[in-house]
């Protein structure tokens, strides 16, 4: 292939499907997913995982830490910092209780993911270590579900620092994948005293690595990635800093980018709006069925 852009195998059948009227789409699963920056010697870098190659989606594709809401998250009191609720919901286009919950799952995630948390026993402080016998074993009860990000927030007494997040960008899963998502991208910055580590059961290798890289190495069919990931990564390498990309993400758009699939005499066009490098053909034989 050209670059390192990751199509699921089944995406010509099921699109097929979708337009004959025979597949019902799935409901997306709202998920939150954290570019988490830094400074380095020669720019701005970005902590990426790499997923393992066993897992059922994208495996072996550079993403970065992130998942899927805990509807826990959006009934339980949170110690709060940064910008209101209410304009966290105004900004991500969703009720107040929900704005909470995808606001966890973002913070939630970089902690399970990353071993990074964004939080403090104050508004104006991070928690500076996060190793430990037990902070492991909250981590890890939290990964489990067996503990709300919410009731873990609660326990150690932490305040969840909302401003040290910017809503970047929001993406759903096409229309005929069998699993959606319906996800908000953000961008952090790592805080000063923590260090990021390989947490996750879902990735076998974790990099810190300059954007205008990882995209070049995408180019090069070296790194695969999906289409919202390569994405975000051009658009993170305008930036000297990660304090310039922080301070760029009020003005992002957060319309939501969804695949569109239409056939023709003899192919299925795949594109995103707004994305045209990701237009995908995908050939349907003379005998009509999917390539």
């Amino acid at each position: 292939m050209a670059n390192g852009q990751w199509f699921p195998s089944d995406w010509p059948e099921r699109i097929r499907a979708l337009a004959d009227g025979t597949l019902t789409p799935v409901t997306p699963r709202r998920a939150a997913t954290v570019m988490l920056v830094k400074d380095g010697p020669a720019g701005t870098f970005v902590h990426m995982l790499r997923r393992r190659a066993s897992m059922a989606f994208a495996g072996g594709a550079y993403a970065y830490p992130g998942g899927g809401v805990d509807p826990r998250d959006d009934e339980r009191p949170v110690r709060w910092a940064g910008p209101t609720r209410a304009w966290w919901a105004q900004r991500l286009g969703v009720e107040e209780t929900v704005a909470q919950a995808i606001v966890c799952a973002a913070v939630r995630e970089t902690y399970e993911e990353a071993g990074v948390l964004l939080a403090g026993p104050d508004p104006d402080s991070v928690v500076g270590d996060t190793t430990g016998p037990d902070w492991e074993a909250d981590r890890a009860a939290v990964a489990a579900r067996e503990l709300s990000f919410a009731e873990f927030l609660d326990r150690r007494g932490l305040v969840l620092r909302s401003d040290l997040l910017g809503a970047w960008t929001r993406w759903i899963t096409p229309e005929f994948e069998s699993r959606r998502y319906d996800t908000w991208f953000f961008v952090a910055a790592l805080p000063e005293g923590q260090r990021t580590r390989n947490a996750s059961t879902e990735a076998d290798r974790t990099v810190w690595i300059r954007p205008r890289e990882a995209a070049a190495g995408y180019d090069k069919g070296e790194l695969t990635m999906m289409p919202p990931t390569i994405a975000t990564l051009r658009q993170l390498t305008p930036y000297a800093t990660a304090a310039e990309a922080l301070a760029a993400a009020p003005g992002r758009d957060l319309t939501a980018v969804l695949a569109e699939a239409r056939l023709t005499d003899d192919a299925i066009v795949l594109t995103w709006p707004g994305h045209g490098e990701f237009t995908k053909h995908i050939p349907i034989p003379s005998g009509g069925g999917p390539a």
